[in-house]
């Protein structure tokens, strides 16, 4: 079981939960992200050999997506990088039904190093820690395809499992699936919220047109749009990206977090709580 683990994004969603887990079995990993140190910053190539020093395992987030632009040569580069500096096992954070994300998952696969990959579906956090949050906060929620049944899969469930493979040589060569365990629309989940928080929160149905226009119009960068209008078009439509799966009670040995017990949790920290402004 190696020890030397680099986490990169280690600062990020699912990165930062990953090293909790760790740390809870008394491993400190070594954190990638432009404010360690040393430093990991995906835009500049020369932190890349310092941060990979002494590494044997590697758990990889790419922000903000590998679905993204530059996201494949990004890949390629660094998994070339670690396997030249004797990385023995990668571990890739990818997302289901993403035919970018699928190439960078073939990249780690062919490299010749040791891997598993851990196929997420959409993140519940999307709706206390990205962006979703300001929408809910506003107590107006505009969003296309609402009755679309999406898997929502918890970040610490992804951590958990993300945190398991990388000790364990068992699951090398595998590609897992994390989702929840049940369907839930867009419509069902502001009503859950909406209930946890004892707020109003009102829904309006728009088309995907009107939400890109939206973003574009509070400035949200051309990157950051793009992104969404891809999960939107391309992934959510996706009949793969509705299926249920059971890797996560497979390998934790316990069922997947609901997305109505993520929102009886986050509720209590107060996230979503109305804000008031002073006069």
């Amino acid at each position: 079981m190696s020890t030397n683990i680099l986490v990169i994004g280690g600062t990020g969603k699912t990165g930062r939960r990953v090293v909790k887990q760790l740390q809870n079995q008394g491993i400190e990993p070594k954190i990638g992200s432009r404010n360690a140190t040393p430093s990991f910053d995906w835009n500049q190539k020369d932190t890349w050999v310092a941060a990979l020093h002494g590494i044997e395992n590697i758990y990889i987030t790419y922000y903000p997506d590998l679905a993204v632009p530059g996201a494949k040569e990004a890949i390629e580069s660094l998994v070339y990088l670690a396997k030249e500096l004797g990385v023995k096992k990668i571990v890739l954070l990818s997302g289901k039904g993403e035919t970018e994300a699928e190439a960078c998952e073939k990249i780690v696969m062919n490299s010749g190093v040791n891997y598993t990959i851990v196929r997420a579906s959409w993140f519940n956090q999307n709706w206390s820690e990205s962006f979703f949050l300001d929408a809910v906060l506003s107590g107006e929620v505009a969003l296309p395809m609402s009755n679309i049944p999406i898997p929502f899969v918890d970040a610490d469930d992804i951590a958990e499992v993300a945190a398991t493979v990388l000790l364990d040589d068992s699951y090398n060569g595998k590609i897992i699936e994390v989702t929840g365990p049940e369907l839930i629309t867009f419509k069902e989940i502001i009503s859950i919220i909406e209930k946890a928080t004892h707020r109003t929160l009102h829904f309006h149905e728009i088309t995907l047109q009107q939400y890109i226009d939206g973003m574009t119009q509070q400035q949200i960068p051309a990157e950051v749009v793009w992104l969404i209008e891809y999960l939107f078009s391309h992934v959510l439509t996706n009949p793969k990206n509705q299926q249920i799966s059971h890797d996560i009670e497979l390998i934790l040995n316990r069922k997947a977090k609901t997305f109505a017990a993520y929102v009886k949790e986050t509720a209590k920290t107060g996230v979503w709580d109305e804000i008031t402004v002073s006069k």
